[in-house]
């Protein structure tokens, strides 16, 4: 009833931009350290002193490549952001980060999988490469926290404008951002829980 009734006022459901980056750092991080950690028994083809060596590397390189990914197209976002109306519904910091994992288990599982098959060929790279995309979430992420308090404003996405896994902030389908006073939902700048209440 209460999304019919936004609806009709013209309003839109909200889900914070930061949050739904951040949503994939902690499963990603977690799963990417326990098939490193059970990677490294395997002696695999290469050896564990190459394996994690070149799991390193992809470490190093899968964070920044993830942390740098899209950076104008959010920077445009942000600067083009539009203020959101009194009928716009901003969603808990809870609800869009269950949906973003909801729609992603399958690709996490098979991705921890492939992590953990690939050790048998270089021990706990696969690991160190979901670990690393998953440290690049939470900088970017970060990023996007500075750009928000530096700005005194929070950044929101449609919901219906998110994909159908509850990702993608900068995708095609996101013509337009709204934001917020900092205040504003549940959130810190940035995606993390607030520490103190705030009055919105």
């Amino acid at each position: 009833m209460r999304r019919r009734n936004v609806a009709r006022a013209g309003g839109h459901g909200l889900a914070r931009v930061a949050v739904v980056v951040r949503a994939g750092s902690a499963p990603l991080w977690w799963l990417g350290v326990l098939a490193a950690g059970i990677g490294v028994l395997a002696p695999g083809i290469t050896g564990r002193r190459i394996g994690v060596m070149v799991g390193a590397v992809l470490f190093i390189v899968a964070a920044a490549v993830v942390a740098y990914a899209r950076r104008k197209r959010y920077t445009a976002l942000i600067g083009s952001a539009v203020r959101a109306g009194k009928h716009d519904v901003l969603q808990d910091r809870a609800v869009t980060v269950r949906n973003w994992r909801r729609g992603h288990r399958w690709w996490l599982l098979l991705a921890f999988l492939a992590a953990l098959g690939g050790a048998f060929a270089v021990p706990a790279a696969g690991g160190m490469l979901l670990a690393g995309c998953g440290t690049g979430l939470r900088l970017k992420a970060a990023w996007l926290g500075r750009r928000e308090r530096d700005g005194n404003a929070l950044l929101w996405v449609r919901v219906d404008w998110l994909d159908r896994w509850g990702g993608r902030p900068t995708g095609k389908a996101v013509r337009a951002c709204r934001s917020t006073g900092i205040a504003a939902g549940d959130a810190a700048p940035g995606g993390s829980r607030r520490r103190t209440a705030a009055l919105v």
